[in-house]
């Protein structure tokens, strides 16, 4: 088995999660702060090279009522086009709620509201990638 990426994709940043070889855990890697889709995806590129990456999770944000808005769009361009860029399978994975969690998660682990915002996308992305795994593991 190959290692999946997973993304939390936002306006300012790009969280990034990568699996283990088994599938079985996702582990943060790093926060991109995004400068233009150029460099976005040109890190995202080396990223996959890196870890040897075999396909990709995006997080889509629907709204509580399972409709897409307008950042879901978002999400879904995006993934369409790391899709033709990379050519490797891009699977979407409904991601509700997973921001608010990984607060939760640092809030109880009293880390400062100052380091919560510099690791938050990255751990953003770990629950969608690890919500994917855990699915695909039934």
């Amino acid at each position: 088995m190959t290692r999946l990426l997973g993304l939390d994709v936002g306006d300012k940043t790009i969280g990034v999660a990568v699996s283990d070889e088994l599938g079985w855990t996702a582990q943060g890697v790093e926060t991109i702060k995004r400068q233009s889709k150029e460099k976005d995806f040109a890190r995202l590129q080396e990223l996959i090279a890196q870890y040897q990456v075999g396909a990709i999770v995006v997080g889509l944000p629907k709204n509580m009522n399972g409709t897409i808005g307008p950042r879901a769009e978002m999400c879904q361009s995006f993934g369409k086009v790391l899709q033709e860029k990379t050519s490797l399978p891009v699977h979407m994975w409904d991601e509700r709620l997973t921001t608010m969690a990984a607060e939760r998660m640092l809030i109880s682990a009293d880390v400062s509201r100052q380091k919560r915002k510099t690791v938050i996308d990255k751990m953003a992305a770990t629950l969608i990638l690890q919500g994917y795994l855990d699915a695909k593991s039934r």
